[in-house]
C-alpha cells in the first residue's frame, strides 16, 4: 500500500474499461485522482465509489480530450485543486471498424483527433504543470496495433502509431530540458473490456474467441498494475519505453 501516495494524477476516459481499472489502482495506493470522461454518469459513480475507500481521492471533471479549451480547463482545476501534477495517463479512445479503403476521412480524423491530438495536447499541458511541480511520469495507452498489421482497425492503428512516437519524443524533449519528467508508452493486446466486446461484435465474433487464442485474454487490472509501476518511483530509470502488455503476441 501508498506506493504514490500524495502524487497527483490525471486519468482520461476513466470512466469505463482500462481507464476505470487504473485510477482504482492509483486511488488505492494513495494518489489523488482527477477523473476525465465525456461519460458523465459513469465517471460521477466511479468517483463516489473512490472516495468511500479513504485511501486517495478523486474528483470527476467531464472532457473531451480532443478539445484543447477542455485540457486547459481540467489542468488548470487539478492545480487549483490538488495543488500540482505528478501523473498523467493519456487513456481516452475509441475504435471504428474499418479498412484503408472502407475507412471514411470523417472516421479517420476522428480517432487522430481523440488519440492522436489528444495526447499531444495533455502533454502539451500538462507538462508545464508537472515541471513545476517537480517532474513525474506520463502514461501513454499506445497498442499492439502499432507494431502489427490489422487492416480492420485502420484508423485506429494510424491513432496509436502516432502516440507511440509521440511518446519517444516527448521523453527526450523533457529529459534534455531537465524537466525530471519520464514519459513511456503501453501496448496492450486484447484486454477484456466493452471496447475489445463491442469490436469483436462488429466483426462477427464472440469474447470467447480472444480467450481461446494462445494468449488468451487479459484483464484491465493487467493493464492498471503496470500504470502504477510506471506511476511510482519503482519506474525511475524507465524512460521513453514501449512496454509491451500482450502475453507474447508481438513475437510470434
Amino acid at each position: 500500500m501508498g506506493r504514490v501516495t500524495g502524487k497527483v494524477a490525471l486519468v482520461t476516459g476513466a470512466a469505463i474499461g482500462l481507464g476505470r481499472a487504473d485510477a482504482i489502482a492509483l486511488v488505492r495506493e494513495g494518489a489523488n485522482v482527477m477523473v476525465t470522461d465525456v461519460n458523465v454518469a459513469a465517471g460521477e459513480a466511479l468517483v463516489a465509489e473512490l472516495n468511500a475507500t479513504r485511501a486517495g481521492s478523486a474528483h470527476f471533471m467531464r472532457q473531451d480530450v480532443a478539445d484543447e479549451a477542455q485540457w486547459i480547463s481540467v489542468l488548470d482545476e487539478v492545480k487549483k485543486r490538488f495543488g500540482g501534477l505528478q501523473v498523467l495517463v493519456n487513456n481516452a479512445g475509441m475504435v471504428t471498424i474499418g479498412t484503408p479503403e472502407s475507412t471514411t476521412l470523417e472516421q479517420f480524423r476522428k480517432h487522430q483527433a481523440v488519440m492522436s491530438e489528444g495526447v499531444f495536447l495533455g502533454c502539451k499541458y500538462a507538462i508545464p504543470l508537472m515541471r513545476d511541480s517537480g517532474g513525474g511520469s506520463i502514461i501513454n495507452m499506445s497498442s499492439v496495433a502499432s507494431h502489427l498489421g490489422y487492416p480492420v482497425y485502420f484508423a485506429y492503428t494510424a491513432a496509436k502509431g502516432a502516440v507511440r512516437s509521440m511518446t519517444k519524443a516527448m521523453a527526450v524533449h523533457c529529459q534534455m530540458n531537465k524537466y525530471n519528467i519520464r514519459c513511456n508508452s503501453i501496448h496492450a493486446g486484447a484486454i477484456h473490456t466493452a471496447m475489445v466486446e463491442n469490436s469483436a461484435k462488429e466483426l462477427g465474433m464472440s469474447i470467447s474467441a480472444f480467450e481461446q487464442m494462445p494468449t488468451g485474454l487479459g484483464k484491465p487490472e493487467d493493464v492498471a498494475n503496470l500504470v502504477l509501476f510506471l506511476a511510482s518511483e519503482e519506474s525511475r530509470f524507465i524512460n521513453g519505453a514501449e512496454l509491451m502488455i500482450d502475453n507474447a503476441l508481438t513475437v510470434q
